[in-house]
């Protein structure tokens, strides 16, 4: 990978390109980052990224002339925010195979009102549903969209779809099913590890594990992902019982054993009763 630095910019290929704009090419340098566009001294209408390995469109200083922006074959999964005070005049972003997933995450793009032509072909997002409406909402200014004229029925249905209380909402959920990074947050909070009554469970049989055969035999469970005593908390129909009240009901773990014999099921009972022979083969009863 090479660093985008002042010097880079500098060697790179500049030229009248055939549109007759301004153009810098910084194709194929494997680039992961966009930095020091300042040396770029906003003289160039269009630039070319292609071929590198940016992950994340943001860097900009503030380039007033930049109206083209060639993304094309990155690693471009996140949209920085306020591209539109960096790029004012920016009509054209070519973001053509990367891997940009969720529709939420081209909401930053709303507000660039100057953009006029977008391409996300080849990325995952493309494949979601409502995609092209959903694009056609959020920018409604834009007037090819894949390479693809967005047509007067297209922004209908858009309006429509995405109209009054019901289309907010719509649009609201679709956004929150973005799946980005915020520092502190973990990413998947809903499942972050196992219960409060498994960590117990855990605890109460590694303090009850009597030789070093039962020790490696929790251990193996546990790696196996199973938790000591969770088949005995399941009733018939293979569902978790409720946890009793606070009302002086006895708990399992009062009883002892963590559940009675009549509820283990024929293979937990031949299970204890292997586990129980190792036993007393390894403490020589």
């Amino acid at each position: 990978m090479v660093k985008l630095s002042a010097e880079l910019i500098e060697q790179a290929a500049q030229y009248t390109n055939p549109v007759r704009d301004r153009e810098l090419d910084l194709r194929g340098y494997k680039i992961p980052v966009l930095e020091n566009l300042g040396a770029t001294l906003d003289q160039f209408d269009t630039i070319d990224f292609s071929d590198n390995e940016i992950r994340k469109l943001d860097g900009f200083p503030l380039l007033k002339r930049l109206k083209t922006l060639l993304m094309n074959n990155n690693r471009i999964c996140r949209l920085g925010e306020n591209l539109e005070q960096a790029l004012p005049s920016l009509k054209e972003l070519v973001l053509t195979n990367n891997n940009i997933q969720e529709l939420g995450d081209l909401d930053p793009l709303m507000s660039v009102k100057t953009l006029t032509l977008l391409s996300l072909l080849r990325n995952p997002v493309t494949n979601k549903k409502h995609y092209r409406l959903y694009v056609i909402n959020k920018i409604p200014q834009i007037r090819v969209l894949d390479f693809q004229k967005v047509k007067l029925k297209e922004r209908q249905e858009a309006e429509k779809m995405f109209k009054g209380k019901r289309g907010a909402q719509l649009a609201k959920d679709i956004a929150k099913r973005t799946k980005t990074f915020t520092p502190g947050v973990p990413t998947q909070p809903e499942k972050s590890g196992p219960s409060q009554a498994d960590v117990e469970a855990i605890k109460n049989a590694i303090v009850n594990a009597s030789s070093l055969a039962e020790v490696e035999r929790l251990r193996g469970m546990l790696q196996a992902g199973q938790i000591p005593g969770r088949d005995l908390r399941q009733g018939p129909a293979g569902m978790v019982e409720e946890e009793e009240e606070a009302d002086g009901s006895a708990t399992m773990e009062e009883h002892g054993a963590g559940a009675s014999g009549e509820d283990m099921n024929e293979e937990d009972q031949g299970g204890a009763d292997e586990d129980m022979n190792e036993e007393h083969q390894v403490n020589g009863s």
